[in-house]
Parts: C-alpha cells; sequence; structure tokens
C-alpha cells in the first residue's frame, strides 16, 4: 500500500508540454528520498484543464498543481511528499481555501460537470488493464453475456434514449436493431470512427488515452448485441498516444480473455483490430471510413444500402464513434433509466465538449445536455479573457454553424442547435469574441472543405471551391450584392445535392453567418470595411499626431519602411508601402496608431 499517489496528465496536451519528462524527474527524486514504497506516480489520461498543464494531483489530499516544471519537481518531493507541506506557489488557484485545499469537484470548472463518457480519464492509469478492472471494467460484458439476450442489450440501450456523439444524433439503439434483424447470421462487424478531424476537436483522442479499455469493451457488446464476431477501431495516424495505448489495451483484453474466443467462458467469440486514417477528413463519413478499411481510396459510397445492410467488405456493419461507445458499459451497469435522467426529453445523457478559441479555460468537458450555452462558456470556460465580449461559437466544427449572442442562453441539445442553424457535431466548440471577423471565420472553414472534399461529386468538388472564391474577394473588398446572392443560392444547391453529408452540411459555417451577421457581410461589400479589423485588403493603419511622442519605435519595427518622422516628432504612415502586418501599433507605447 502506498500513502500517496501522484497522478500526473499523459494526454497529447500535457505530453507536449513537457509531461513525461516531469514524470521521469519525479521518479528519480522520489528514489533518491527514499520513497519509492510509499509513493506511487500514475500516469494518466487528460483531466480536462489543458490551458494549465502539464498537471499533477497529490492523493489523498486532492492537491491540483498547475503548469509544473521540470525544476519544480525537487521542491515537490522534499516539501510535499517528504515533509507534508502544500508548494502554494504551484497550487491551482481556484482549489485553494482558507483551511487547505478545496474539492476540484467545488471549482468552477467541474462544478455543473458530469463525467460519464470522461468518468476514468485522469483517474486511472490507462496502460493498466487492472485499474479499469478495479472500476467496474468489463463487468457489463460479463453481464450482458451470462445474464442478457442480445435482445435484452438492443432494448436497454434503445431505452436509454442514447444517441450518436458522432455528429447525426442518430439512436444508437435502432442502429444496433437494423444491424441484427436486417440480415440473420453470417458475417457482421463492429466499426469505431476514431477519426476525429473537426478543426478544434479531441474528445475522443481524450477518450482513447485516458479510458481504451471503455471502448473495446463496448464494441464487444455491440458485437453480442447484433452477432458480429469481428471489430476495428479507425483512428488517426495523426495520434500517435491514442494508438499506442489502444495497442497496449487489445493485448492485455487478448491476454486475460476478454477478447478472442469463448469469452466469459460462453460461445462469444470477438475480436479487434486497429486501422490507421492517413488524415483525410471525409473518411469521418461512414462509407468513406469502411471504404478505407477495405483498402480503396477513401470516398464515400450513395446510400441507401445503409451500413447496417450493407457495409464494410459488404456485409452488415455498425459503426459508432468514441465519445457513443464511451457510455455503453455504464447504461449496461446502472441501467437505461439511470442514463435517460439525465439530459433532455429527445438529447438524453452528456456530452462531451472540446472548449477552444478565445476562452479562459481551455480543455474538456462534460456536462448534461440541456446544459446552455452561457453556463459552459462564462461558468465551465471562465469567461472571454481580456475583458472582450462574447460574439458567437461554433459547434460542429466545418459542419456545424455560428451561434450568435442572442441564443448564448440556449438550452445545448441535438434538435435545439439545429433549430439555430448549427449542429451538435462530434463536440468541438470554438468560442469568438469581437475581435473575429465572421466573414473571415466563414472563409476559414471553407477552405478547409474545399482542401479535404474527396472530389467524388461535383457539388462538393466543384461547389465548395466556388463559394470560396466568392468569400476571398468579399474579404479583399471586391465583393458585391450580387455575390451574396450567388452565394447563398450555391448553398443550397449543395445542401440538396452533395453526395454525401460532410458536402450537405459544408454550407453551414456561411449560412448561419449570412443569417445572424449579414450586417458583418454588408460592411466588407458595401462600405468596403471590416468591422473586427481582421481582413487585411480592408485595414488601413495610422498615427494619430497628438498621440505620437515621435519615438520612433515604430519605423525601427516596420519591415516595409512605410513610417517616416523625426525624434521627438509625429510620425507618419505611407499607405501604399504599408504591408498591413500591425507590427507598429503592436509596438506602439503611447496608443498612437490605429486600425480602421
Amino acid at each position: 500500500m502506498y500513502r500517496s499517489h501522484v497522478l500526473v496528465c499523459g494526454g497529447t496536451g500535457c505530453t507536449s508540454s513537457g509531461s513525461q519528462k516531469i514524470i521521469d524527474r519525479l521518479q528519480s527524486e522520489i528514489d533518491k528520498n527514499g520513497l519509492s514504497s510509499e509513493v506511487q506516480v500514475v500516469k494518466t489520461g487528460c483531466f480536462g484543464l489543458c490551458a494549465l498543464g502539464p498537471i499533477m494531483i497529490i492523493y489523498p489530499e486532492g492537491t491540483f498543481y498547475s503548469m509544473v516544471k521540470d525544476e519544480d519537481i525537487p521542491e515537490i518531493v522534499s516539501e510535499h511528499l517528504l515533509k507534508g507541506r502544500i508548494v502554494s506557489r504551484l497550487v491551482y488557484d481556484e482549489t485553494l481555501a482558507e483551511n487547505g485545499i478545496k474539492s476540484l469537484n467545488d471549482t468552477d470548472f467541474y462544478r455543473k460537470q458530469k463525467r460519464v463518457a470522461l468518468r476514468n480519464c485522469g483517474v486511472i492509469n490507462p496502460e493498466n488493464i487492472d485499474e479499469y478492472i478495479a472500476l467496474n471494467g468489463y463487468t457489463a460484458l460479463g453481464k450482458v453475456l451470462t445474464e442478457m439476450t442480445p435482445d435484452d442489450v438492443i432494448k436497454c440501450i434503445l431505452d436509454s434514449g442514447l444517441r450518436g456523439r458522432g455528429g447525426g444524433g442518430f439512436p444508437t439503439g435502432r442502429k444496433w436493431q437494423l444491424a441484427k434483424d436486417l440480415i440473420k447470421g453470417g458475417q457482421k462487424y463492429v466499426c469505431c470512427n476514431a477519426d476525429e478531424g473537426d478543426p478544434g476537436a479531441f474528445m475522443d483522442r481524450s477518450v482513447l488515452e485516458g479510458d481504451p479499455h471503455v471502448v473495446l469493451e463496448a464494441m464487444a457488446i455491440a458485437g453480442y448485441a447484433i452477432g458480429a464476431s469481428q471489430g476495428y477501431i479507425y483512428v488517426r495516424a495523426e495520434y500517435p498516444i491514442a494508438v499506442k495505448r489502444l495497442e497496449i489495451a487489445i493485448g492485455q483484453a487478448r491476454e486475460y480473455g476478454l477478447l478472442g474466443n469463448n469469452i466469459f467462458g460462453t460461445d462469444f467469440s470477438f475480436d479487434i483490430g486497429l486501422r490507421l486514417g492517413a488524415g483525410a477528413f471525409v473518411c469521418g463519413e461512414e462509407t468513406a471510413l469502411m471504404t478505407s478499411i477495405e483498402g480503396n481510396r477513401g470516398e464515400p459510397r450513395p446510400r441507401p444500402p445503409f451500413p447496417a445492410e450493407k457495409g464494410l467488405f459488404g456485409k452488415p456493419t455498425i459503426l459508432n464513434n468514441v465519445e457513443t461507445y464511451a457510455n455503453i458499459p455504464q447504461i449496461i451497469n446502472n441501467g437505461a433509466e439511470w442514463f435517460a435522467s439525465m439530459g433532455t426529453e429527445r438529447s438524453k445523457g452528456t456530452k462531451v465538449f472540446a472548449l477552444g478559441g478565445k476562452i479562459k479555460h481551455t480543455g474538456l468537458v462534460e456536462v448534461p445536455m440541456g446544459t446552455t450555452l452561457r453556463e459552459v462558456i462564462e461558468e465551465i470556460g471562465g469567461g472571454i479573457p481580456n475583458g472582450k465580449k462574447f460574439k458567437a461559437a461554433q459547434t460542429g466544427g466545418p459542419s456545424g454553424g455560428c451561434i450568435p449572442t442572442e441564443h448564448f442562453d440556449i438550452k445545448i441539445d441535438y434538435d435545439n442547435l439545429i433549430s439555430i442553424g448549427s449542429m451538435m457535431g462530434s463536440g468541438g466548440l470554438i468560442v469568438m469574441d469581437e475581435d473575429n471577423c465572421m466573414v473571415d471565420i466563414a472563409k476559414f472553414f471553407l477552405e478547409f472543405t474545399v482542401d479535404e472534399s474527396c472530389g467524388k461529386c461535383t457539388p462538393c468538388r466543384v461547389g465548395t471551391k466556388r463559394m470560396y472564391e466568392i468569400l476571398d474577394k468579399i474579404t479583399k473588398g471586391q465583393g458585391t450584392l450580387e455575390d451574396l446572392d450567388k452565394l447563398e443560392k450555391l448553398c443550397y444547391y449543395i445542401k440538396d445535392n452533395a453526395l454525401c453529408g460532410l458536402g450537405q452540411t459544408a454550407p453551414n459555417p456561411v449560412l448561419s453567418t449570412l443569417k445572424y451577421f449579414k450586417d458583418e457581410y454588408l460592411a466588407h461589400v458595401v462600405d468596403k470595411r471590416c468591422p473586427a479589423g481582421v481582413c487585411k485588403d480592408l485595414l488601413s493603419y495610422e498615427i494619430d499626431p497628438a498621440k505620437c511622442r515621435g519615438c520612433t519605435l515604430c519605423s525601427r519595427v516596420c519591415p516595409a519602411g512605410a513610417i517616416t518622422g523625426t525624434v521627438k516628432n509625429p510620425h507618419v504612415i505611407d499607405k501604399s508601402k504599408c504591408v498591413k502586418c500591425g507590427a507598429c501599433m503592436e509596438k506602439c507605447k503611447f496608443g498612437a496608431i490605429s486600425k480602421k
């Protein structure tokens, strides 16, 4: 028995900040101080507060150290682990209380969260199957195989109200039911979509890095429910930590007899293989993903037939994403009513969001469906930094839309977001403030879609390119009112005619910004200005002679030699030479330079 456990985040965010180096130094200092038999170091998955990494939590006290550096380790070991004195300067300030340390669950970031899919992330060592089993891991699979029929399993998932967390929100139980009933017997497949390609999204990656066994257990349960003996996880090759931990987890599960033949002594056999994606965004679409697993170019197929009837290798197949599977074992263990008690009438359970953009607490959160956007951004996320005002939130990635201030109090669920022109998507949530240009945001997502289009259908291959060209023209001050009409018509044409869901939803960022921020489009087109001061071609920098002290700093940092003037006299910008880099404005100490 150890008297202290030191949990260090080993997710991608903290690893990139040097957490592995901290773990190595920590173990070395513990050994040096003779504490090896008393203190255990545990490398976990993501805690959620990614902006504060590298993160370390010491139990049983629950002391939360943030932004830990290699040089801090000797002090933590000698003071905290050896002498029992907390190193206050490194403690996350929101956990400090008058009489000691406050529980993480009492902080603003965690108070309104409900961890279901993320329950083990930041809690267990993801590379140790025994720690997963210690927290009821694989009990749901055992229960299913020894106490429930496939119909019982599907009914439980149906009654829970679980909907797919990968984008469209199709009821998970219905998908499983179709795959079970459409074709009796024969080879069937269970697939996991871990090809998380949305800009700013890292929910599935965090689950795989922090709790890989939950996905394996859920896929085996799904295999039993539909009568499949083989599963495949399609994961991005750009997720090396997730891939490594999945490989370890699959090996451990096979060694324990939890994958392979005659699981739990029954006649049910199921195994899982990994397939690495090469970074094609379109392979997040289910039919393109299956085509890629088959070894072909990842392109969507026309539907019907749907994968439940004819999917991978032409056989009945179900495909769910990582977060969807992460809910399955707990639904089996706790009952459908337990899961259905959370969320809204048509959107049950919780949802994981990757918070990014202009927000204080960049990171990973999981909240009950029906939580308002304001609660997520202001209370959990800590609000907009630097005193800026909230302008919009983008959900659903390139397939989603922008939610304006007027809908700041909307309750987040599938139907509510669709009703205002956005969508849940996989769970990326990018926050924007008054300094963001919404035309530029729409252009950013269109550029992404154009680059990632597989090119199979003309509406997506050509249509999105034409849309991007119009947006580019507008941001350069060359747009016309006719361009705005043409842009909107193109949006609806592509939505109605593209082959797959990715092409059909590609116009959403444009349509939502046209709907809620039409005034910004008009400012670009009619007034030839960018209200947010983002679009370079529409900017001009000016020096206020009343404020300029003639310090010459601006002229010295100007890369184009566009600023002239003498010492202690007002300077002038030659707009014909100005490259609009903003270096002068950034360096001016007197606020004399402004952009218009």
